[in-house]
């Protein structure tokens, strides 16, 4: 029964990711039909993906270096901080960075005073911006486990050596960032060239409009299916291949094991040093909190007036996101537990499939569900359940390889003691799994609720008015400038978000078997 869940399982991800990519593919009329907006489309898209990778990565890599060499008060704080963005929701980082960078903003009033024009965000430097927002904090993670895995022996040698911090950045630190940055900024890249909501807000008109944007327009206002197709087809394409490149990135970066001793850093305790890392953290921490902080302050005043249809949205939300982090924990469990036990190769496949909506944009399979839909049901009462789905499948590779490992590991230490008790299936899972895999599922749970909470994707396409998602609801009321309301709804999904998943990620400690 376990094992048939499994397949089941497989081939509901598989459906939804390849079957929707063929039913996109059936539409799709050749290349040459692609117009010369949508060439500059797949332009700006390349751009801006590429600008927003390289900026966040070079960005990210003095403050990892900082963190990685100073010890302060607040430092552990600031680590978790930069975990936040990414499950921040888009559009409330938008409105965040429009409220410090936009033309009414903090910088713009301060400019003005001094007699200099407000700041223009929208276009190519307001998505890039957005971008480098959101994804700078993660690349400093991704670097700061490359620093932090360094051997402590290597900086004791070099410290032996009488090596000056240039001589460390030449044979230490630059080897590491060479294994770890082009990862990082592969990863980045393929995360921005799906972004939907940042070039809806920001790209400021035709000129920034990404192939995301122009899949929801040739679909939402055109309802031109073949154009649609066209173009998801092509976001496949460059995801494919940017997702094939992040497997071929990691290289190794020489170093070798060590004795696991906590690392010390020698020659970085002179002023200038220490100076230059407290200003690139305080610098990277400001502009990381700013925006929040802005939300927070704009927002806590109109918490407890936000109009009826606001909090019908959030309502929504609320049920889109627990509907999907649930499909994603039995979607991940009873994945892993399918491969469970079986040979490399079977693994493999199932990790490919647990893994391939890293390739596929949420519009590409919002479209292919559509087609597939339209002529059996009515696409638009299915709004809910359909992003619901599309959330979890979305959600699926962070989830199964959180879970994957920790089922590994439960096997190796008890699979023969479960075996010799006669213990398998259900009570197997309800007496030995379960138990030992409620932090990794909690974790899944909590990340697929946030990331669900603040999707503005599928649901574009599909919506009626009605409809609206918390999200796509904030969105309508930053269009129509009630932007008042727009923070207190922009208040609203941060706490929402947050709170599920700290809640389910909590949830899933509490009482965990270790």
């Amino acid at each position: 029964m376990i094992r048939a869940i499994g397949a089941a399982s497989a081939a509901l991800v598989a459906a939804a990711t390849l079957g929707t990519l063929a039913a996109v593919a059936s539409k799709a009329d050749a290349l040459p039909r692609l117009t010369p907006s949508d060439w500059a489309a797949i332009r700006f898209t390349l751009t801006q993906a590429v600008l927003s990778a390289v900026v966040s990565v070079l960005l990210a890599i003095p403050v990892a270096r900082a963190l990685a060499r100073r010890r302060f008060p607040g430092r552990g704080l600031l680590v978790t901080l930069l975990g936040a963005p990414f499950i921040l929701p888009t559009i409330v980082a938008v409105l965040g960075l429009l409220a410090v960078f936009g033309n009414n903003g903090l910088i713009s009033q301060v400019l003005q005073w001094f007699g200099f024009e407000p700041v223009h965000i929208y276009g190519l430097h307001g998505v890039v911006l957005a971008h480098v927002f959101l994804n700078m904090p993660l690349a400093t993670r991704l670097i700061l486990q490359g620093w932090l895995a360094i051997p402590a022996e290597r900086f004791r040698l070099a410290a032996s050596l009488d090596f000056s911090p240039a001589d460390t950045l030449r044979y230490l630190e630059v080897p590491m960032l060479r294994a770890v940055a082009p990862g990082a900024l592969l990863l980045i890249f393929l995360i921005c060239t799906t972004s939907f909501a940042v070039a809806l807000t920001l790209g400021g008109g035709p000129r920034g409009t990404t192939v995301e944007l122009a899949i929801y327009q040739a679909f939402r206002f055109e309802f031109d299916l073949g154009k649609a197709a066209l173009l998801a087809l092509v976001q496949f394409g460059i995801c494919a291949v940017a997702a094939v490149l992040i497997l071929q990135a990691a290289l190794p970066a020489g170093f070798g094991g060590g004795l696991d001793r906590t690392v010390e850093r020698w020659g970085i305790s002179t002023l200038g040093l220490r100076l230059q890392d407290a200003a690139v953290t305080v610098l990277a921490a400001l502009f990381l909190v700013t925006p929040l902080a802005v939300i927070v302050a704009d927002g806590l005043p109109r918490l407890l007036t936000l109009p009826a249809e606001v909090l019908e949205a959030a309502v929504r939300s609320l049920w889109v996101a627990l509907v999907a982090a649930a499909l994603t924990v039995v979607l991940a469990l009873s994945m892993a537990l399918l491969a469970e036990g079986r040979g490399a190769a079977w693994r493999g496949f199932i990790g490919f499939l647990g893994s391939l909506s890293i390739a596929v944009s949420p519009l590409v399979i919002g479209t292919g569900l559509f087609i597939l839909l339209f002529p059996i049901a009515d696409p638009v009462a299915l709004a809910l359940p359909v992003t619901a789905l599309v959330n979890a499948v979305m959600s699926l590779p962070f989830a199964y390889r959180a879970v994957a490992p920790a089922l590994a590991e439960t096997d190796l230490l008890f699979g023969r003691l479960s075996a010799s008790l006669g213990m398998s299936g259900w009570a197997r899972l309800r007496l030995v799994v379960l138990p030992r895999l409620r932090r990794p599922l909690g974790f899944a749970a909590g990340l697929a609720a946030a990331l669900s909470m603040g999707d503005l994707g599928v649901i574009a396409l599909f919506a009626a008015p009605e409809q609206a998602t918390l999200p796509m609801q904030l969105y309508r009321l930053m269009a129509s400038y009630r932007m008042e309301e727009a923070a207190g709804a922009a208040l609203l999904l941060l706490v929402l978000s947050l709170a599920l998943f700290w809640v389910l990620d909590r949830g899933g400690r509490m009482r965990a078997v270790a």
